[in-house]
């Protein structure tokens, strides 16, 4: 396992904005790119009044920054590299203060530029199904936020967020925000991310008790008496996501609404799919944008 960038090997490759502006044209287009325009394979001349380069053949520009997380932003490109950076070289997240103490931006700068960071993580994740026959998939769900107010505890809970994830054993996670814990709800999300054909565990949550109906290979665990059942069924890989998610969000978080909790799952779902090769976190972030539509 390779080793991710050390802050002063950071600096050397991205030392100054233009260094930064530059290693996104190159990643996105380079010289010789076919003008949007023109429609000639061109070479680009850098435009100093605005984060734009220029068609040697019509004068049109590129924006490499435009589809990005850095479009339309005033904040030096440096420091976003910067904040991705920091992101992806933490076990359990960065919140919004420790950005601006880090960044010497505005709260309000900060928590933007992290949302916009987890959005192009969920972006780069993407949201291809898992397992397929001969694999073996853990599905379980959890409750984040909120307070119990009254009541006995239990898996409906007032003010809670439910997440389902799926995880496939030695392989990655995939999580979808849902509304509730009914059939009708968790059987279809299920289906759309996990392959006809794969062995699934899951505990006995009602719920989950016609997925072997839906082309799956069903084995469950009663957690009322066992971690592992006598055929060998557990979730303990998607529950030991559910901690390392709970504490980054209890930890460095404290709160997150609702609304966003999506984007930190998305988070949590794009570092734990690289913990084999932690080192590519902050390359493939860096060089992976959506293809630019004609300007």
């Amino acid at each position: 396992m390779t080793k991710p960038q050390t802050i002063a090997q950071f600096f050397r490759r991205f030392p100054d904005d233009e260094t930064c502006l530059n290693h996104l044209f190159e990643v996105r287009f380079g010289q010789g790119f076919e003008c949007p325009k023109c429609q000639k394979a061109s070479k680009w001349f850098r435009i100093k009044a605005e984060r734009a380069y220029s068609c040697q053949w019509c004068g049109h520009h590129l924006h490499p920054t435009v589809g990005t997380p850095f479009e339309k932003t005033r904040t030096p490109l440096q420091l976003w590299f910067y904040a991705i950076y920091l992101f992806t070289t933490t076990r359990n997240g960065v919140a919004a203060k420790e950005l601006e103490r880090q960044l010497g931006v505005t709260y309000k700068t900060a928590w933007r530029m992290a949302d916009k960071i987890r959005e192009h993580m969920a972006d780069v994740d993407g949201e291809r199904p898992i397992g397929g026959i001969g694999k073996e998939v853990e599905i379980d769900e959890t409750l984040v936020g909120g307070k119990v107010r009254g009541g006995k505890p239990g898996r409906h809970m007032e003010n809670k967020t439910v997440v389902l994830g799926m995880v496939e054993r030695g392989g990655q996670v995939v999580t979808v925000v849902v509304p509730d814990q009914r059939r009708a709800t968790l059987v279809p999300a299920v289906v759309a991310n996990v392959i006809e054909g794969t062995k699934v565990h899951t505990d006995y949550l009602h719920s989950y008790r016609t997925l072997s109906e839906e082309g799956y290979e069903h084995d469950r665990v009663n957690h009322r008496y066992e971690y592992v059942s006598d055929t060998g069924s557990h979730v303990q890989t998607i529950e030991g996501f559910w901690s390392q998610l709970k504490r980054s969000i209890n930890g460095t978080h404290i709160h997150v609404s609702g609304k966003h909790l999506w984007k930190y799952a998305k988070e949590a779902e794009f570092r734990f799919n690289r913990r084999f090769d932690p080192e590519t976190m902050l390359p493939v972030l860096l060089s992976t944008f959506r293809p630019l539509n004609a300007e």
